[in-house]
């Protein structure tokens, strides 16, 4: 392969955006044409995909390293403000757009099988390609303004694909949702990019990052933290994380799709493509670390007590974020990209396999169940009987999560714990941040250990007439869980360690990106016998998280979801989710809507606005009318009666 198929990275975006056009025009030209709109809406995808590792074959036969611009139009000119449309291939465009295109055409795939009775298939299938059109302009736009346009891009998708169901209000709900919580986010990434372009006079990546020691040195840390703001919304970090939990209100693909490769890792790719400035804040670097430990850690106690399955996915994936944005902030930037990676595989797999499941359960609570019913475990049980593929592949993706060698996540997970221990040595309080992400991971094989075992092993909740109705998914389903169970199982080798023998491959590619910034914020180095402690100690962790659930769970004494008791005690605090969103209604929303309602709207809009200003002019009006009109009485008496008061008023102040 030759660097010939670089140049033809524009095709990359441009197949899901044709997609999306062509799938839309079917919408509402042959809406019963599934045929042709699955042909479509996967093809483009795989198209995509391949000419993504065309590209990035040629870029690697090339030499790799330097980055490769390519511009295609002036998009922004404003005085000094130029801003070209334009693509940019790097070692860290060409990971993120592999996984994208890939794992994403994974998702379109399954997706045939699950979602062809929709009478809204073509629809998903053009938002779906419409989001991954943005997500990859986002991972591979050469500015921050072509990035976030991608950015903006996605966060509408996400609207629109949460709240595909819209017909029932908590889907729609949940839409808007996650649309005005990723405002909030966003705010902060145009703050950024307006200091950004303030003090350097550009917003090329370039530029702006070889400019930055000296351009940026007085405002690196309010840059910084601005643009984190973004990533919290967008990546699902403390304080803006509960938009993603509610965001299981759309179809499961969506689920993989958001929060397994695309969206939600956004912030962690943002964090690594502007290594170079948070490195140069030491100060915003312990800020994304401490919040990411904080949320790994926070949003594993909420996952030991859920009961729907995607809720348990959902919670586990902001944990998992929250162990990215540790390795980010700890300035082991490949570590980070390697377990969202890694991440992309297993937890995609997972929610792809609980779609499995749920498509399952549909079947056996045909029109006699709610749609909650057939996603809560507690009416599970006892499933590998019937879905053995889905049983084993899951338990795969569940190993490697927990970090169970020699699976990926183990790796992944095993290089972020070591960067913040090896941290800690210069600061101590990376030694918190270390303790807080193996809690995280003790929880995380422990509650996923539970989300299986109340799944698929135990007695059968389902109901002795639902369960003759439950079956393995079509191959269209199951293709894509079994390609995925490959990737989880072997997709370390990507960058094993070399104390274990391996080459640490995906560090060294992306070392072209990250060294800058590695430099300056060095993730710091252990001896040879502490790394083989931590991996132990690492090791010993999974065991016992996964061991304790087996020695603690009852699987006999769980009844299905109708019958079992309400949660008392710290149990329902944690069903409750720490009551997080109450206290957000309370506190910050229903404040705002009465502020919105009574002063702005009541007071100053109605009152002030129309009352005393326009309203208020045309009464004025009226009553100046009203007293001419009594004026004009057609008596001559009144009228001289009048024209006397005016003479005496004049002399009386002429006289003065």
């Amino acid at each position: 392969m030759t660097a010939s198929a670089v140049p033809l990275i524009w095709l990359v975006p441009a197949l899901p955006l044709a997609g999306f056009v062509v799938n839309g025009a079917l919408l509402f030209a042959a809406p019963g044409a599934k045929r042709a709109v699955s042909a479509i809406g996967v093809g483009v995808l795989l198209l995509a995909f391949a000419v993504a590792l065309a590209a990035v074959l040629g870029y690697a036969g090339a030499g790799g390293g330097a980055p490769e611009v390519f511009t295609y139009w002036s998009w922004m000119a404003v005085d000094k403000l130029q801003v070209a449309f334009a693509l940019q291939v790097d070692p860290l465009s060409c990971v993120m757009i592999l996984v994208v295109t890939g794992v994403g055409a994974l998702i379109h795939v399954f997706s045939v099988g699950y979602m062809y009775e929709d009478p809204g298939y073509a629809r998903y299938f053009a938002y779906l390609n419409l989001f991954v059109f943005f997500m990859l302009i986002l991972v591979l736009g050469a500015s921050f303004p072509v990035m976030f346009v991608g950015w903006e891009g996605v966060g509408l998708c996400s609207y629109l694909l949460i709240g595909f169901w819209f017909g029932e209000k908590a889907n729609a709900d949940a839409g808007k949702k996650a649309f005005v919580v990723n405002r909030i986010g966003d705010f902060g990434f145009l703050i950024a990019m307006f200091l950004i372009y303030q003090n350097v006079g550009s917003l090329d990546f370039n530029a702006v990052f070889a400019a930055a020691p000296a351009a940026l040195a007085g405002v690196v840390t309010a840059v910084c933290l601005f643009l984190f703001l973004g990533c919290t919304g967008k990546s699902a970090q403390i304080p803006l994380y509960t938009w993603l939990p509610d965001a299981m209100a759309g179809p499961t693909p969506v689920s993989a799709l958001i929060h397994a490769a695309t969206m939600v890792t956004a912030g962690v790719y943002l964090v690594a493509r502007c290594n170079v400035l948070f490195a140069m804040s030491p100060v915003a670097s312990s800020v994304v670390a401490g919040v990411g430990a904080l949320t790994a850690l926070f949003a594993a106690t909420i996952a030991l007590q859920q009961w729907d399955i995607k809720k348990v996915l959902a919670y586990s994936t902001v944990s998992q974020l929250g162990y990215m944005f540790l390795g980010v902030g700890t300035g082991a930037y490949a570590a980070g990209i390697f377990h969202l990676a890694t991440h992309a595989f297993f937890k995609a797999l997972l929610f792809l396999g609980s779609g499995s499941v749920i498509h399952a359960m549909h079947h056996a609570y045909h029109a006699t169940h709610s749609h909650e019913d057939a996603q809560d475990m507690r009416n599970m049980g006892g499933l590998k009987r019937w879905l053995p593929v889905t049983t084993v592949l899951m338990w795969v993706a569940t190993l490697a999560i927990a970090g169970v060698p020699p699976l990926s996540g183990f790796f992944s997970k095993d290089e972020i714990l070591g960067a913040a221990f090896a941290r800690g040595q210069a600061q101590g309080i990376w030694y918190l941040y270390w303790a807080m992400g193996l809690a995280a991971a003790l929880l995380t094989a422990f509650y996923m250990t539970r989300l299986m075992l109340y799944t698929f092993h135990g007695p059968n909740r389902t109901g002795e007439k639902e369960s003759g109705h439950l079956r393995e998914a079509p191959w269209m389903m199951t293709g894509p869980l079994v390609v995925l169970g490959v990737l989880a199982a072997v997709g370390g080798a990507l960058n094993v360690p070399a104390i274990v023998g391996g080459g640490a491959r995906l560090e060294r590619w992306l070392a072209p990106v990250t060294s800058a910034g590695a430099a300056l914020l060095p993730a710091g180095e252990v001896s040879p016998g502490t790394e083989w402690t931590l991996l132990g100690v690492a090791v010993l962790i999974a065991a016992a998280g996964i061991v304790g659930a087996f020695r603690l769970l009852d699987l006999n004494a769980l009844v299905p979801a109708r019958s079992a008791p309400a949660e008392t005690g710290f149990a329902r605090v944690l069903a409750r989710k720490w009551y997080v969103d109450e206290i957000y209604d309370a506190a910050i929303v229903r404040p705002v809507v009465w502020l919105s309602r009574r002063v702005l709207w009541q007071g100053v809009d109605q009152g002030a606005v129309d009352g005393a200003g326009v309203n208020g002019l045309a009464r004025a009006a009226r009553a100046l009318g009203w007293l001419g009109s009594r004026l004009q009485t057609g008596e001559v008496g009144f009228y001289v009666v009048l024209f006397v008061a005016g003479v005496v008023v004049v002399l009386r102040a002429a006289l003065r």
